[in-house]
């Protein structure tokens, strides 16, 4: 009787499908992970710019001319930050918006707090929100 070694080729490809199933469903979870891990980056970037609005509003009584109001693309590498103050001077909202792997997530604060996220293209189709939410989206499906 002779004796055997090595893998059968059916034994090869059962673990080749395994790999693949295996791979299709990681894949897309580690993605989601990913942008998921990203989105604070938005967040604490405009909570450090409504925090400098308000001191700066203390000291002022205007919003105009605030330090958080200053165009910023350099202090994020995946959101670019930017301000606009209403002609009433006690009204602003601060966005945050993506670039790079994070382009298509627009994150927007005013000065009540109210927070509004929007998600379209080329964000990935599964995080995208077919209309503005009203707090920060940091889960795909809506999840605030």
């Amino acid at each position: 009787m002779k004796k055997s070694s090595g893998f059968t080729l059916i034994e090869l490809m059962i673990v080749v499908v395994i790999i693949g199933i295996i791979a299709a469903i990681a894949m897309p979870n580690y993605t989601d992970y990913l942008i998921r891990g990203k989105i604070p980056d938005a967040a604490s970037g405009l909570s450090n710019k409504v925090v400098a609005m308000e001191q700066y509003f203390q000291d002022n009584r205007t919003y105009a001319g605030g330090p958080g109001c200053t165009a910023d693309t350099t202090t994020s590498k995946l959101f670019d930050f930017d301000c606009s103050v209403a002609g009433t001077v006690t009204v602003f909202t601060l966005r945050a918006t993506g670039k790079a792997s994070m382009a298509g997530f627009t994150y927007t604060v005013n000065q009540a707090g109210a927070k509004t996220t929007v998600i379209a293209a080329p964000a990935p189709s599964n995080w995208r929100t077919a209309a503005t939410q009203a707090c920060w989206l940091t889960a795909q499906g809506g999840a605030c």
